[in-house]
């Protein structure tokens, strides 16, 4: 017996039902060529893939996705999920496009917000669409992410923006060329306290305090070293800095173990969830649009497999798109918020997308650019993350800052890839913007002086 077809079900052959009750076209009805009718084209099996993707990631539970249907009817849902997401661009995105060399993909994440248009690229058909076949593989800290891509057991990767940096100077580890494709996410950290010092607000009254922050290249290591040097305290002297994976993070405030971390979200919502910290700072009120997370591969692989690395690029560069609709952010927590990814209550991940949240002081707030997904992997971004290096004596010696940033962080393709999809890329000659961090003008042009014009630094003498 035939069993009835779910138009939503993305394991059975994507076809038209017939009112029938039968897996055939509704036109071979009655015509003696159910069994030989031809395939839908390319173009409404695409169609067919992404709308059953959708409901698929919306509502993963069956009973869920029969009761929207029965509720909507096939055309209300499509309607309704249109209204939100781009179905239109993101049908007729993968036409004409060159075939990949390497189909079967793995991509290391680390569960954190961060990694939003990479996660959710996966549930929402968006690696399929280019014909890619991604298995997502959740890993527990950066040093395992940074291994795995130097052994090339994953061929592309979730990064911390810094790490590309790093690896390709041998920073840390074996000397390896990797590259930034986009910028993951902007924003979408902050500074949480245990909730016994709700009045040691203070950064002039952390001495002593220990801290966690996931990676050494990191945003995160590099944003608090900053904002506790601007109150007058030395971190490499007046507090403790741990390198602690995100998932670790909340528990360690909980048991005492750290006084605070400056660590990517959810974990900081999910510390005021837990009752266990409260929210001192969010990165933006330090550096509003700093990079955080990266999305990124080996050198090699982009000149191996040159068809892979676009469909991988407009994937990630369409997910981020969406990402970045504030309408959108409700949905994708729903989508991203399930064991498979962050494994997080959906409400926490929905504080930190939507950007209103308790902030464990009892205030809520609204925020809606606390977590953004601008892509655009910007060189000035690099040449400043390279400063932090040398200001705390990572980098010895002479830098050359335009040559390194230019290497790893990959301008023109974003634009390339961006224009491809439609999407505003920035012009050829905005690729060093300046930027203000707690006030301070940057401007890479003279990133030497700014690295040596710090009161507290770690330079040689």
């Amino acid at each position: 017996m035939t069993r009835a077809y779910d138009p939503y079900d993305a394991d059975r052959p994507l076809m038209l039902r017939c009112a029938c009750g039968q897996d055939h076209a509704p036109q071979a009805h009655g015509t003696g060529a159910a069994d030989t009718a031809a395939p839908e084209d390319a173009e409404s099996l695409g169609r067919s893939f992404m709308e059953a993707s959708l409901v698929k990631a919306l509502f993963p539970q069956e009973n869920q996705r029969r009761a929207f249907l029965r509720a909507t009817g096939r055309r209300g849902a499509m309607a309704a999920i249109a209204s939100v997401f781009p179905l239109a661009s993101l049908q007729a995105m993968a036409q004409d496009k060159k075939t990949p060399e390497k189909k079967d993909l793995k991509i290391g994440f680390i569960a954190i917000t961060c990694a939003t248009p990479l996660i959710m690229a996966d549930p929402l058909g968006f690696y399929r669409q280019q014909g890619l076949n991604v298995q997502l593989n959740k890993t527990a800290g950066w040093a395992l992410i940074r291994d795995k891509m130097l052994n090339k057991e994953h061929d592309a990767s979730h990064f911390l923006s810094p790490m590309p940096l790093a690896i390709s100077m041998g920073l840390g580890s074996t000397q390896v060329p990797m590259n930034v494709a986009t910028i993951q996410n902007t924003n979408g950290q902050a500074i949480t306290l245990h909730v016994k010092h709700k009045d040691r607000r203070d950064p002039k009254s952390w001495k002593g305090f220990k801290f966690a922050v996931p990676f050494e290249y990191s945003m995160h290591n590099f944003l608090l070293r900053y904002y506790v040097a601007e109150a007058g305290l030395n971190p490499d002297t007046d507090i403790q800095i741990r390198v602690t994976p995100p998932p670790e993070m909340v528990a360690n405030l909980r048991a005492g173990n750290i006084d605070g971390f400056l660590g990517p979200d959810p974990f900081n919502q999910r510390a005021v969830f837990d009752e266990v910290g409260f929210i001192h700072i969010l990165s933006k009120e330090i550096w509003d649009g700093h990079p955080c997370c990266a999305f990124g591969m080996s050198g090699e692989f982009i000149r191996q497999n040159p068809a892979t690395y676009a469909a991988l690029f407009r994937s990630v560069l369409t997910a981020a798109a969406m990402a970045r609709e504030a309408r959108n952010r409700e949905l994708i927590a729903k989508v991203i918020s399930p064991t498979a990814y962050l494994n997080q209550p959906e409400t926490v991940v929905a504080q930190v997308l939507t950007g209103k949240f308790a902030d464990g002081l009892g205030g809520v707030k609204t925020v809606p650019d606390r977590a953004d997904f601008d892509p655009v992997p910007w060189q000035s971004m690099a040449v400043w993350m390279l400063t932090q290096m040398k200001r705390w004596g990572y980098i010895k010696g002479d830098v050359d800052y335009k040559q390194i940033a230019e290497r790893v962080f990959l301008m023109t393709d974003a634009r390339k890839y961006m224009g491809e999809l439609g999407q505003k890329a920035p012009a050829a000659s905005a690729a060093y913007p300046k930027f203000k961090i707690m006030g301070r003008e940057f401007d890479p042009a003279k990133a030497d002086a700014y690295a040596k014009g710090f009161a507290i630094h770690k330079l040689a003498a």
